[in-house]
């Protein structure tokens, strides 16, 4: 049976038990192939409720401070998943969990940007500038990223949405694509269109370039949900060896003032759909893209702990980010775990913030795709010196 990087070391980890030595064992260094990792950000637009999606089942105060937004403990009906004994999932994130149980899934609590006051505009603003405030860059952090890999031979990224967001605006060159209510133009319209940019060598470079995606990601079951269609999109475009290496998207829905204890309502079917993209992407993406792949799942901000009077949460300060992915060193949670007291709480409402998000996406740029510290701290997250990038993301 053929083994992969992550069960080899899951082997060579247990020899010294055996009273065994692993000897001059050498892999050949993964960080000489960088531009062959891929990386997908997701945005979950509209700030979703870390608790709900990752409660923290193992704190004495958690059913009383959630009140009628708590989730049973694993093993009763309708219970959440069992992750580590004190934080758990959602009960509908079936392939989230196993995907942790396959540790390739890990995940970042008690997160947050350095906004701290509540418009969704600003905080999408300043999480996206990747600044340390809102409009303080014209440019989106992950631009400025994929600028910094032109070094490494990475293909240009791609943003899976219907416009470009700030995210991915920059002087990066980045291609786009959405799915089109419109039919699908006739080969001859298609011939015809190629032809008139022959002799323009850079209009013609995109629009072959654009032509590719497009036949890459239109083969989605068109009975599929927006979401599960972009990142099944994704998933044929990332696959491909001489495509993108990083790829942009994101989901609604999370803006849950009312009705979140709804089973049915927007905000559980926008978890739903959560999964239901990352199991599409899964199967679409094959095994050997796969274990060199990290999602990260993020968000504006996080919500309210306790309920308000219309069965939601109001916008609050600190929640979670999920890492998924066959290059993701899961099994982990990285989390100060600020507690849900009344006196532990943001301004007496929201989960209090312990960890930076920039912090994690400093992380995953150069533990997964090679982006240099002093990069990260001047151009790509500049003024960040003094902010630690989180560590032991990825097996690699």
């Amino acid at each position: 049976m053929p083994f992969n990087r992550r069960q080899v070391l899951r082997h060579l980890a247990a020899l010294p038990a055996l009273g065994l030595a692993p000897g001059r064992i050498a892999f050949a260094n993964p960080r000489e192939n960088y531009q062959d990792h891929r990386l997908v950000v997701v945005f979950l637009r509209g700030a979703m409720d870390g608790l709900a999606v990752v409660p923290a089942i193992g704190d004495p105060r958690y059913r009383e401070a959630r009140n009628g937004l708590a989730i049973e403990r694993p093993g009763l009906a309708g219970g959440a998943l069992e992750l580590d004994g004190f934080f758990a999932l959602n009960p509908l994130l079936p392939t989230f969990h196993e995907a942790w149980r396959a540790r390739e899934m890990s995940l970042v609590h008690a997160v947050a940007s350095p906004y701290r006051e509540r418009s969704h505009f600003d905080a999408q603003n300043l999480v996206e500038n990747g600044s340390d405030a809102a409009y303080g860059q014209a440019t989106g952090w992950l631009n400025r990223a994929i600028l910094d890999l032109s070094h490494t031979g990475s293909a240009m990224g791609m943003s899976l949405t219907s416009s470009l967001p700030l995210i991915m605006r920059g002087e990066a060159e980045i291609t786009s694509w959405s799915p089109s209510s419109l039919p699908e133009p006739d080969a001859d319209l298609v011939a015809r269109a190629q032809h008139l940019y022959l002799g323009h060598d850079r209009l013609y470079r995109h629009f072959l370039s654009a032509r590719e995606s497009h036949d890459s990601a239109i083969a989605t079951d068109p009975s599929a949900s927006k979401f599960v269609a972009l990142m099944s999109a994704a998933a044929r475009i990332l696959r491909n060896d001489e495509g993108p290496r990083v790829a942009f998207t994101e989901l609604g829905g999370w803006d849950s003032h009312v009705g979140q204890t709804a089973i049915h309502g927007p905000f559980w079917r926008a978890i739903r759909d959560l999964d239901a993209g990352l199991a599409e992407f899964r199967r679409e993406i094959g095994g050997a893209a796969w274990q060199k792949t990290v999602l990260v799942f993020f968000t504006e901000f996080g919500r309210t702990v306790a309920m308000n009077g219309s069965n939601g949460t109001d916008h609050g300060t600190a929640g979670a980010a999920l890492l998924v992915g066959g290059a993701v060193a899961g099994g982990k949670v990285h989390a100060d775990w600020p507690g849900l007291r009344q006196r532990d709480l943001y301004e007496g409402r929201d989960l209090m913030p312990t960890t930076d998000i920039r912090a994690l996406f400093k992380g995953l740029l150069r533990e997964h795709l090679g982006v240099p510290d002093q990069h990260l701290d001047r151009h790509v997250f500049s003024g960040s010196e003094k902010l630690s990038p989180l560590s032991d993301l990825t097996i690699w």
